[in-house]
């Protein structure tokens, strides 16, 4: 299993229509079953969070907190990871929390 990275806009298009989110107050968690064996993941981070900084602040949390998981994910799915607005000030653990239980409630976790 290989973790990709989700980078056409069609694919996001196709999970934001398609798939199932789950939501929380730091992040919002789209997922949807794919072909392959892989897991592909995509972030998104909008105009809304601020300026680049912290829309890459954001970015970089969610991706750490995704590595803490990647090992726990059952292969072929697409997640999509959406930033909101209280996710650059908050600690990656806390990122994580939000996370773990949102991918549980979506029966991804093994």
């Amino acid at each position: 299993m290989d973790i990709v990275t989700i980078k056409e806009n069609k694919d996001f298009r196709r999970i934001y229509a398609k798939g199932k989110s789950y939501a929380s107050g730091i992040l919002v968690t789209y997922v949807i079953r794919n072909r392959t064996r892989d897991v592909r993941i995509g972030i998104t981070t909008g105009k809304k969070i601020g300026k680049a900084v912290l829309r890459n602040r954001s970015r970089r949390i969610i991706r750490e907190a995704f590595r803490e998981l990647a090992g726990d994910v059952k292969s072929g799915y697409d997640l999509v990871f959406v930033a909101r607005a209280k996710t650059p000030f908050v600690k990656s653990y806390d990122v994580l929390r939000s996370m773990k239980k949102e991918l549980k409630e979506a029966g991804v976790l093994k």
